[in-house]
């Protein structure tokens, strides 16, 4: 599912003559045993922020200028399915496999809008929708969480997608040395629906707001507000991590 979210402090839109890029998420969903949502959600979270964090993407490493010109646009998300043999082709292709719960997401450096990697390119971007057997556990208080807007109704590829820019907004909102603390305690973080009744609280309480454009499945909307250490006063620091 193609979702994308403009970064607050640059421009809305990249320049007529900048390449547009896209960060591709893949999600293992094999017939036998598919992720449950919340864990996907999750595991679509951390796979942004792992790869933000990673050595290959800052400095000279040899994905800092693709994540370099993806993050100075539109950060647009694709997420896809895979299973079996198909799963095997993505793990191939240089990428990170990030694991929460029963789910499998693989991210992979930005790509061209329209140059993907044919292994890449065919995999289906519908069919992505799962559920969840039980409803998922009230969120760890002392951990970073990404409400989902209450009011709208997405497929978790979709959701994914909005997950992911929920983490990547709380990410630019930290420094260095927090990041690194973030990261070296594992990224833990909750995705979850909010309360009908707080979320306008949540919108307009000074926190990251992922504001979709619109183009798929949903008008233009605010989906996630990022909440937690260091985004805000409502939780704590992630010194108590």
């Amino acid at each position: 599912m193609t979702s994308d979210a403009p970064r607050t402090d640059t421009p809305s839109h990249p320049e007529p003559s900048a390449r547009e890029f896209v960060l591709p998420l893949v999600v293992r969903i094999e017939r036998a045993a598919p992720p449950t949502r919340t864990d996907a959600l999750e595991a679509a979270a951390r796979a942004v922020l792992v790869i933000l964090s990673d050595e290959r993407s800052v400095g000279e490493g040899p994905w800092a200028q693709a994540m370099h010109d993806w993050q100075d646009a539109r950060i647009r998300k694709v997420v896809r399915r895979a299973r079996g043999a198909e799963w095997r082709r993505a793990e191939a292709l240089d990428g990170i496999t990030v694991t929460t719960g029963s789910a499998e997401v693989r991210v992979f450096p930005p790509v061209p809008l329209d140059g993907w990697p044919k292994d890449l390119a065919r995999l289906q971007v519908s069919g992505t929708d799962l559920d969840d057997p039980e409803a998922p556990p009230a969120p760890d208080s002392s951990a970073p969480v990404l409400w989902l807007n209450p009011d709208l109704d997405m497929t978790a590829g979709k959701t994914m997608a909005q997950a992911g820019h929920g983490a990547q907004l709380a990410w630019w909102e930290l420094s260095d040395a927090e990041r690194k603390e973030w990261r070296e305690a594992g990224f833990p973080l909750s995705v979850r629906t909010a309360d009908p009744a707080r979320w306008p609280a949540l919108t307009t309480g000074g926190l990251p707001v992922v504001r979709d454009a619109g183009f798929t499945e949903i008008p233009p909307s605010d989906t996630v507000v990022s909440e937690g250490p260091l985004t805000g006063d409502l939780l704590p620091s992630l010194a108590h991590l």
